[in-house]
């Protein structure tokens, strides 16, 4: 995929999570916005030719990408593909409550527009 297929798939995602949510449909809705937020980081680790060969490569990217940032955006960044990561996890173990799904869901919505302001 190229970089802007890979933001404009973030933002497909995300807006697929919410309707899948809205269904009710919590596993594929987690997914998805695990989908979201990798997508958005393989953008711009893209963009800058770093390795996105592995789950690993992208937490990697996270960690470089957050600091080069400020403290709060550094916190900002793992904090939000932590979250997404919990996500990832939800749709394989259903493991999310109905609290921490609502609570944690915009986390994963600035994480990526976060990311995707990043690209040049």
């Amino acid at each position: 995929m190229l970089i802007h297929e890979h933001a404009e798939t973030a933002e497909h995602f995300l807006g697929e999570s919410e309707r899948e949510f809205a269904a009710g449909e919590r596993l594929q809705a987690s997914e998805k916005l695990w989908g979201a937020a990798t997508h958005a980081v393989m953008a711009v680790i893209q963009e800058r030719g770093w390795d996105d060969s592995s789950h690993r490569a992208l937490k990697n990217a996270v960690i470089r990408l957050s600091d080069e940032r400020e403290e709060s955006a550094r916190n900002a960044l793992r904090g939000g593909f932590t979250t997404a990561e919990k996500f990832h996890r939800n749709f394989y173990h259903n493991s999310m409550e109905d609290f921490e799904i609502e609570a944690d869901r915009p986390e994963v919505h600035e994480f990526v527009r976060r990311v995707l302001g990043l690209l040049e």
